[in-house]
């Protein structure tokens, strides 16, 4: 057997391993951290929030005992505003329909229209949960909306914490 013809062999080897090893990922992608067309779909407002919740020290969902106690949650709250490269093709649309304005938040944890305080940063301002994150970014984190990119950009990281208020 020639050289060339071992080679080409090997090659044909390694193509043909490639492929399986291509299809098992594609075929795996929540292994691998990829969405399928049902995880497209997901929505949190499909999960069951109709009890009460409250939030333990480490945000952990726990049954509230005290309807008009207000839930605490510690976030990380960063900024957006309506520009393509921020957002999607329709930037000044949020993911519940509305139209963005100030006072719009997005999270990925709590239902739409949830209505939140953020007393570290803007004592009884309320905010309302209006849109949506990458799905990559964590449910503990809530982007506020800002009308010029500027602001956003000044307005930066910060952990703080969020005052979930009963709807």
């Amino acid at each position: 057997m020639s050289y060339n013809h071992y080679m080409s062999q090997n090659n044909k080897k390694f193509y043909i391993i490639t492929l399986i090893i291509l299809g098992i990922l594609i075929s795996f992608p929540p292994v691998f951290g990829s969405k399928t067309a049902n995880q497209k779909k997901f929505s949190p407002d499909a999960l069951d929030l109709t009890n009460k919740l409250a939030m333990a020290e480490q945000n952990t969902l726990l049954p509230s005992n005290s309807q008009s106690e207000n839930k605490k949650m510690k976030v990380i709250a960063t900024a957006y505003s309506s520009n393509v490269w921020e957002t999607d093709d329709t930037p000044f649309i949020t993911a519940s329909g509305k139209t963005v304005r100030d006072g719009v938040i997005a999270n990925n944890l709590l239902p739409f229209n949830t209505r939140v305080k953020i007393p570290e940063l803007y004592g009884n301002k309320i905010f309302v949960v209006e849109d949506r994150m990458h799905y990559l970014k964590s449910p503990y984190q809530i982007d506020l909306w800002f009308p010029s990119h500027d602001q956003a950009t000044d307005f930066g990281v910060k952990k703080t914490y969020i005052e979930v208020l009963d709807n």
